[in-house]
């Protein structure tokens, strides 16, 4: 059994600091391995979308709406045509997630439910020690497949 885990770093959008309405976390239109990991939509409908469940780090099964909005496909004034995971305010608020944590989804092959958590971007970092110089931290923008 294999399991593929993919990882984004949270955006002050994504967890909802800018103020802005947040309409779920961005998965990129081209980055196919992130979209065969999740179900499977079809362009040719407007706006299709999926449940999927959900297990948080506590065992709580959550249903998070993946969606396809492409109205830009379908109608003349259509502006939109992104990929957006939805229904994840409550989770980020709850886990305290913040700009430059690490939200991670992850499933085995053979499963029908994904594994989320956040992982705190301190959490993360190694602790500096006093001889260390400056520690410099290049943030990832964007989302990566773990190997």
């Amino acid at each position: 059994m294999s399991t593929q885990t993919f990882i984004k770093t949270l955006s002050a959008n994504d967890v909802g600091t800018t103020g802005g309405h947040m309409g779920g976390i961005l998965v990129p239109r081209g980055d196919g391995q992130l979209l065969a990991f999740l179900p499977p939509l079809d362009p040719g409908v407007l706006n299709p979308d999926a449940w999927i469940n959900c297990v948080t780090p506590d065992g709580e099964v959550l249903r998070l709406r993946f969606v396809y909005y492409n109205n830009r496909l379908h109608a003349p004034t259509g502006t939109r045509n992104e990929y957006r995971i939805t229904y994840l305010t409550k989770f980020l608020r709850d886990a305290g997630a913040k700009e430059g944590d690490t939200f991670e989804i992850s499933k085995d092959d053979d499963a029908g439910t994904y594994r989320i958590r956040v992982i705190s971007r301190e959490a993360a970092m190694p602790e500096p020690t006093d001889d260390d110089g400056p520690v410099r931290i290049r943030l990832t923008t964007g989302w990566r497949r773990v190997h």
